[in-house]
């Protein structure tokens, strides 16, 4: 007899869907002031999953073991852009108003009798419902998480492999990318001196494989906290970051470096934007190529800091900047420098053997090598900076063997 009664309570239920439908449309027009502002497609489609919801209920009403998934595929009828449109929050606002507007309803259409029976159900269907919500936005931000990595992976690559242009610009754009230095609070603050500029970071990936996407977000986060903005991907054994926003590279990057696998962190010298940041790159990838030549190396180091080592793995960038920045200044005039800083390097690093080789007082020399430091920013005195100039030198000499010229 229950039985019997419970299945004409849910004909009755039944035949006031259309009625409760068009009922909860109206209420959510009145109650909901953002609902009006929706355009007609998107109205229309919360229609639907407003009465997809109304009809799930009355089958699960009428057996809930049967329909116990009614729930969360009464959202199916909506498209997957319906999780862009509205937010959770507004998600929750719908699923409300329609309760209370049926709470409010069902007294004028079906008898007194049915009413306790309903409102109950009503309160452990919406539960379900509230659940079911949560998993579709949960699964739309899983997605949206997804593509957000494909497409922060294409941006970097495109950036390493110097495809950079406005598409790329629009993409980063699209992940929040600014390329300016943030606030403590993660926004914007284009007023920092050297906001704008960018680099490159290449080094190991990290050893464990927690997933690049978590790396990417932890990435992310700390370069929000030292002040600045990044991209990041995972480029089979190496992680590559695009940081932006930030005037003194190596600092920030210290704060990333437990990211990084083992081994070297090379960072590229600074570019004035995204577009121009294949330099920076090129000159990274070389570096983390060429570092394991000098064991001692800091971590991070500059690439700029690893040009004899680039130079003699075969980068022809490195070649050039060392003959054209340091070896060609050392080239003007009477070339009395070059003849100063070359003899002390054959000299095995003695003054005095320098001078009298070169029959000069040794305190002319000590100025000659003091000029050459000033001029290059290499102090022939200081082992690593020699070794550089002495590369410097002999590159100078084979690809611009007339001094004066230009470096080929």
């Amino acid at each position: 007899m229950v039985a019997k009664g419970h299945k004409a309570r849910a004909e009755r239920l039944q035949n006031a869907t259309g009625a409760l439908a068009t009922a909860a449309m109206a209420a959510m027009e009145e109650k909901l002031p953002w609902f009006g502002k929706l355009s007609a497609q998107d109205r229309s489609w919360i229609g639907l999953v407003a009465q997809s919801g109304i009809t799930a209920f009355v089958d699960w009403f009428r057996d809930p073991e049967a329909h116990s998934s009614m729930p969360t595929r009464m959202f199916g009828s909506a498209p997957r852009e319906f999780t862009r449109v509205i937010s959770l929050h507004q998600t929750v606002d719908l699923v409300r108003t329609t309760i209370e507007m049926i709470e409010n309803t069902i007294g004028d259409l079906l008898p007194a009798d049915d009413i306790p029976f309903v409102h109950e159900a009503m309160n452990r269907y919406a539960r379900e419902v509230a659940f079911a919500a949560a998993t579709v936005y949960a699964q739309a931000a899983e997605m949206r998480g997804a593509w957000d990595a494909r497409l922060e992976a294409l941006v970097v690559d495109s950036v390493i492999r110097g495809e950079a242009d406005e598409s790329v610009r629009s993409r980063a754009s699209a992940l929040g990318w600014t390329g300016s230095a943030r606030t403590a609070a993660g926004t914007p603050n284009a007023g920092t001196p050297g906001s704008a500029e960018v680099c490159v970071v290449v080094g190991r990936a990290p050893s464990t494989e927690p997933g690049s996407t978590n790396v990417a977000d932890a990435v992310r986060h700390a370069a929000r906290e030292a002040g600045a903005d990044a991209l990041c991907a995972m480029q089979g054994d190496r992680l590559v970051i695009v940081l932006g926003g930030t005037s003194k590279p190596v600092e920030t990057v210290q704060r990333l470096a437990e990211f990084f696998g083992p081994g070297p962190i090379v960072v590229g010298p600074l570019v004035p934007d995204l577009m121009a940041a294949v330099t920076s790159a090129r000159a990274a990838v070389a570096g983390l190529r060429a570092a394991p030549a000098w064991p001692a190396a800091p971590r991070p180091v500059l690439a700029d800091e690893l040009l004899p080592e680039r130079s003699l793995s075969g980068d022809g960038h490195a070649r050039r900047q060392l003959a054209t920045d340091v070896y060609g200044p050392l080239t003007i005039g009477d070339g009395v420098l070059l003849d100063t800083v070359s003899t002390y390097l054959d000299s095995g690093g003695s003054i005095e053997a320098t001078a009298r080789a070169m029959f000069i007082h040794p305190n002319t020399v000590r100025y000659r090598l003091k000029r050459v430091g000033e001029i290059t920013g290499y102090s022939p005195g200081n082992p690593r900076d020699s070794f550089t100039l002495r590369v410097a030198l002999t590159l100078g000499r084979l690809l611009n063997p007339d001094p004066g010229a230009s470096v080929l």
